[in-house]
């Protein structure tokens, strides 16, 4: 008897104790006062400016869900222009932005979704520039692209078509650094030095932010460009 009043005691601290856990860890997350800072609080939206935590990738999926969020969240790291959906038949882009800015680096202007747009920023806010200024000790002023909307199929197939069919890819090519430097990704991809170190660092970055990225390690028709896209099948290449 004595032993079965213990284990009942014990088990009303237990729940008391995780009851008081919930609750606080509740009105940490509801309390509009509370000691998390947005990147780590679940309720906070994306910030592309905000230091990284566990919880980025979930905020990024959820930004992407859907256009108002997408905007919203594009809004804190590029300049940009929302735009009426484009339709031409399979093809089109929607939501589409025209990008001409993603931290602060320029572009020339791009028609896009909004979600490729959102994923540049991330990839130049968290990998393009900390990695130019690792390796190279600079910034970075423009980042060079091959487009992104083209209705056309895969290379190489005659009836799938591209994910720049409809705007969900984006191709880049170069950048020129804040020094003034242009690099570009055909010239110094291969070898040992740290250009061929910040592409790589570049690359590598670059799938943590887009869901397939090819580049010229996948095949000769990458071999001047990474093809970052916003779906697809997981491939880092």
């Amino acid at each position: 008897m004595k032993s079965t009043l213990r284990f009942l005691a014990r088990s009303l601290v237990r729940l008391a104790l995780v009851g008081a856990l919930c609750w606080a860890g509740w009105w940490l997350l509801m309390d509009a006062d509370s000691p998390l800072p947005p990147e780590w609080h679940p309720l906070e939206p994306l910030d592309v400016a905000a230091p990284e935590s566990w919880l980025t990738g979930m905020k990024l999926r959820r930004a992407v869900s859907s256009e108002a969020t997408c905007l919203s969240a594009l809004g804190t790291g590029a300049r940009f222009e929302a735009m009426p959906p484009l339709r031409a038949g399979a093809c089109g882009i929607d939501p589409r932005v025209s990008l001409r800015g993603v931290g602060d680096a320029d572009l020339v202007p791009v028609e896009t979704t909004c979600a490729v747009a959102l994923r540049l920023a991330m990839w130049e806010r968290h990998v393009l520039a900390p990695a130019a200024e690792t390796h190279l000790g600079s910034g970075i002023a423009r980042i060079h692209h091959q487009s992104s909307y083209n209705c056309r199929p895969i290379r190489g197939s005659t009836t799938r078509l591209s994910t720049h069919a409809t705007g969900e890819a984006i191709d880049v090519r170069g950048v020129t650094l804040a020094d003034g430097r242009r690099l570009e990704l055909r010239e110094s991809w291969s070898g040992a030095g740290a250009v061929s170190d910040f592409w790589q660092a570049a690359r590598d970055g670059a799938c943590t932010w887009f869901v397939t990225v090819l580049g010229p390690d996948y095949n000769a028709l990458h071999a001047d460009h990474f093809h970052m896209q916003s779906r697809g099948w997981g491939l880092c290449r």
